[in-house]
């Protein structure tokens, strides 16, 4: 019969680990006598991460003394003490292999059933002084797993652990946790994960993307939104400048077109490109991402690019770059893209994020949809808003077309019912008069506040999470969990003596530098340079580092669990191979 050898609790605490302070729960220590357990946690346990960890389906976690004998094997360890890789329940018997999701279990005064896998991540490396620890637990296929408290009770070491009821499907931890990370994802498989309720939401969420991926699609889509086709090209072509057009007092669209007659491939409507510039032949590369703005095509490329006070890049495309001229150009990327289905559409942007929402438009008006479009913007009057004119006319085009557009000054020569609708600014109160409904899809870009607003506003209101697509323009938000906040200067080069290795260009954050070797992973090198960054086991198993290789080569230590998508990369074990463009 499997008993309860240990129940281990532990508080959160701030830990000092590479420089940082880290907020974590890992640590455990063993308990003597009862200990209730509630439908959140043991008492006296706590979790710093609640985003990664706790929960009702992660209430407790639940490691074997088999594998504590195993670990000490392989590691040559003879230290580990009860909780030492963060369990609250230290048992003997039920393997990954023989429990299985939905089994429940009787334990002392309270019942259980088995949830999930542990998802592992750094904070379990820096328990055990082996940063490859979360990478180890998902090879060697000894996660661990979460119970869900059903019935809350006391608990004591020496517990007897007695059978209730088994779980449908009659799928291990072990079968499913090598579902989602390791390589292959059969469908008949995920479809069977699919059907056991007792999975948690979390990793439901996951199977069911990676049914919706499609053989087209590489990558892991269960860990990451960076999983897509692949890219038409990699690296760079050179595409010559069309024709250059005034959208407005502070916008200009660059047509492009192929230079030696190859077409071009069409880009999914909402993807952008990387555009690297040469201002002088001897002065560092400008690469900057935009989106495409106009309808799909292989014959073309249209983007739209603001004039900041202070920009270079688009100072020098608005001064000095002129039709006929050449400029190096990426293939389309990104998962800001329209998505089949039937369901409502609305464009929620302001400012120049008007960009990849009109190049949806430009599709949806293409394939004369039927779908309800709703399109809302924002600018701060007539001389900043572009492509007023064309965005009418592809309303008018569709048959189940709205507008709204709102002005936050409005000059005197702006007419209201005319040129503008709303005085004011685009939120969550215009979207109420207007009555949209809450089951469409909705695509936000613009400002960070305005989409961060917005994204909190409509997730209020009862908008799924599922159904809200937003676009950064700059660097993604950094994920560093349970790192504490400290302010970051922009990015720069790092400190000490220039590299001499590859040249790594970040290309949202226009900083090209030598690669030294110093540094473990391009991960490493991005915080040294302050480029914002995301990340979480960093040991290659996780892929929330996950991010686009536009150029480049790379080697990995250690080798990913599951490779990324094409022309990708995952930052967190990668090192240049040769001179790399990332998108970060």
């Amino acid at each position: 019969m499997p008993s309860l050898v240990s129940v281990n609790v532990g508080k959160p605490r701030n830990v000092a680990w590479q420089g940082r302070t880290v907020y974590t729960g890992v640590w455990k220590h063993a308990v003597h006598g009862p200990r209730m357990v509630r439908r959140l946690n043991v008492d006296g346990d706590g979790q710093g991460d609640l985003a990664g960890h706790g929960g009702e389906h992660r209430a407790v976690f639940v490691y074997q003394i088999d594998s504590y004998h195993y670990w000490q094997s392989q590691l040559g360890r003879g230290d580990f003490t009860y909780g030492q890789f963060g369990e609250n329940f230290t048992v003997d018997g039920l393997s990954d292999h023989e429990a299985c999701i939905g089994d429940r279990y009787r334990i002392g005064r309270a019942l259980f059933e088995v949830t999930q896998p542990r998802v592992t991540c750094y904070r379990v490396g820096i328990r055990m002084n082996e940063p490859q620890m979360p990478a180890l637990l998902v090879a060697h296929g000894r996660p661990g797993f979460y119970f869900r408290v059903i019935e809350e009770g006391e608990v004591e070491a020496g517990d007897e652990i007695v059978p209730v009821a088994a779980g449908p499907e009659r799928m291990s931890v072990f079968e499913v946790n090598a579902l989602l990370y390791m390589p292959g994802h059969p469908r008949n498989q995920l479809e069977r994960a699919l059907r056991i309720t007792a999975l948690s939401e979390g990793w439901r969420a996951s199977f069911k993307t990676l049914v919706e991926q499609g053989d087209t699609a590489t990558g892991n889509a269960g860990l990451t939104a960076t999983s897509s086709q692949a890219p038409a090209w990699s690296g760079f072509r050179p595409l010559r400048v069309a024709r250059k057009v005034r959208e407005s007092s502070n916008v200009i669209s660059l047509v492009l077109e192929s230079v030696d007659g190859r077409p071009l491939a069409a880009a999914l409507p909402g993807q952008f490109i990387v555009l690297r510039m040469r201002p002088t032949p001897d002065a560092p590369a400008l690469m900057r991402s935009y989106s495409l703005s106009g309808e799909p095509s292989a014959e073309h490329y249209r983007v739209s690019i603001k004039r900041e006070p202070h920009g270079v890049a688009g100072g020098y495309i608005d001064d000095k770059l002129q039709a006929g001229d050449t400029v190096d150009v990426s293939a389309g990327r990104g998962n800001f893209t329209l998505r089949p289905g039937d369901a409502p559409i609305v464009f929620l942007s302001a400012g120049i994020g008007v960009t990849p929402v009109l190049a949806m438009l430009h599709a949806l008006t293409a394939d004369a949809s039927l779908r309800e479009v709703w399109w809302l913007y924002g600018a701060r009057d007539g001389r900043e808003h572009p492509f007023a004119e064309e965005t009418r006319t592809l309303l008018k085009a569709l048959v189940h077309s709205h507008g709204r557009i709102c002005y936050s000054a409005p000059r005197l020569e702006d007419k209201a019912g005319l040129d503008f609708d709303t005085p004011g600014r685009l939120n969550l109160r215009v979207l109420q008069e207007l009555q949209i409904p809450r089951d469409a899809d909705f695509y936000l870009c613009g400002p960070p506040a305005f989409m961060s607003d917005l994204t909190v506003e409509l997730t209020s209101w009862g908008v799924a999470a599922s159904r809200i697509h937003t676009e950064n323009f700059g660097s993604a938000p950094p994920k560093t969990p349970g790192v504490a906040a400290s302010p970051h200067p922009p990015p720069h080069a790092p400190a000490g003596p220039p590299g001499t290795g590859p040249l790594v260009s970040f290309a949202r954050s226009g900083l090209n530098v030598r690669w030294r070797s110093e540094f473990h992973s391009v991960l490493e090198l991005a915080e040294a340079c302050d480029v914002p960054v995301r990340w979480s086991c960093r040991t290659g198993v996780c892929h929330t580092c996950e991010t686009g290789l536009v150029e480049g080569t790379v080697s990995y230590e250690p080798a990913p669990i599951d490779d990324p998508a094409e022309g990708n990369v995952l930052t967190c074990c990668s090192k240049p191979k040769s001179d790399v463009v990332i998108d970060l």
